[in-house]
Parts: structure tokens; C-alpha cells; sequence
């Protein structure tokens, strides 16, 4: 089993990272392998609603990572998205990422849980999280949570030190997104079908 973990803080060791790292260590000792994409300084364009993807089946924009991305998720068993807290909201990188991977492949993520993390100085991050989640409910995707909201405190790396309730709640999701990550390779093994999906309706209220 795999989990895929982006963070998209523009700092490398910050304290988006730290909060990822946290729950490697968990992941690891669950036999979970990970992989940490770190969106950094990476120019990442906005989705320029094309629709050039549902007939190549992947984003048109040949910038660094999104299409890199979505191959690796059709072999991923989990998603981790985590995200700074930026005036309420997440990172405008991370929104650009995510927009063009779900609305180019978004079958790749059905029936996979996510998780969204977000981090602050001090305030802010439910909105952020509220945000991410979004793409996890409009995909089908079960959500994973913790103990609390999943969030931890900090300026910086080493401030996180000090939250000490946020790296548990950052352990917790771990283990609890590690117990669903078994359960739905239990199911698959007992030949548990998917739920099958309707696809046959939309409503566009103004012609």
C-alpha cells in the first residue's frame, strides 16, 4: 500500500512539512510505503477550462508536476493534501495543483481516502481545510480525520515542536487513514464491488 503526500508550502523543511513528517513515521511502521511531493517554488498554472483533458486524458498545461502527479496516483491507495494557511485559504499553488489534477483525472481518485492538513501561525485553517475537502466529497472519496481537526500550530518547523496536540492529531489521522487503507484491501480481496455510480443526470438551471 501506498500513500502519496503533497505539500504545498513554498518551504521545503517548513512547518507544512513538519506535520507531514509526523505522520510518515507512522506510516512506516505500519508497512505503508509514502512519498512526499513538495510543490515548493514550482510555477503551477491555473486551469484554463479548456477541456482539452477529457479528450487527451491528461491537463494540456505541460508545466512541472500535475500529469507527473496523476500517473503515480492511479497507483496510490491514499492521498495526503497539506497545505500553509494563507489569509483563510490554502496556498494558491496547491489550489492551481489540485483543480487541474481532480478536474483533468478525477476517476483516479475514486473510493481512495484523503486527508487535508493545513497548518498556521494561529488562526485560519478550518476554512483551508473546509476547502481541500471539498475535492475529496465531489470525487467520491472517503475522508479521513483525527482526534481534532487535522491541523498543527507554528510559525516555523520548530514551533510545531511545542503543539503538542496537533503532532497527535497528525498520528492519529495516520493510523486511522492506515486502518481504512486495510480495510479497503480486505474488501477488495473479498471481492466487495464498488457502489455503482450514476452518471446519466445534470441539471444547468439556465440555458
Amino acid at each position: 500500500m501506498k500513500v502519496l503526500m503533497v505539500n504545498g508550502s513554498s518551504h521545503v523543511n517548513g512547518t507544512t512539512a513538519r506535520a507531514l513528517n509526523e505522520m510518515v513515521g507512522v506510516f512506516q511502521d505500519a508497512g505503508v510505503e509514502t512519498e512526499i511531493i513538495h510543490l515548493g517554488g514550482k510555477a503551477i498554472a491555473d486551469c484554463l477550462q479548456c477541456g482539452k483533458c477529457s479528450q487527451l486524458g491528461k491537463c494540456v498545461i505541460d508545466d512541472d508536476g500535475v500529469n507527473e502527479f496523476v500517473e503515480k496516483a492511479k497507483e496510490a491507495d491514499g492521498f495526503v493534501f497539506a497545505t500553509p494557511t494563507y489569509y483563510a485559504h490554502p496556498s494558491g499553488r496547491l489550489f492551481s495543483f489540485l483543480d487541474r489534477v481532480f478536474f483533468s483525472n478525477s476517476d483516479v481518485f475514486m473510493f481512495k481516502p484523503g486527508a487535508a492538513v493545513a497548518v498556521a501561525r494561529r488562526g485560519g485553517t478550518t476554512a483551508a481545510l473546509d476547502a481541500v475537502n471539498k475535492y475529496f466529497g465531489i470525487s467520491q472519496m472517503p475522508v479521513a480525520g483525527s482526534t481534532y481537526w487535522n491541523m498543527v500550530h507554528g510559525r516555523v518547523a520548530a514551533d510545531a515542536e511545542q503543539d503538542a496536540e496537533g503532532l497527535q492529531t497528525m498520528r492519529n489521522l495516520a493510523r486511522n487513514m492506515v486502518w481504512m487503507l486495510k480495510c479497503f484491501e480486505l474488501g477488495r480481496q473479498q471481492g466487495i464491488p464498488y457502489p455503482e455510480t450514476e452518471w446519466d443526470s445534470t441539471t444547468n438551471f439556465i440555458r
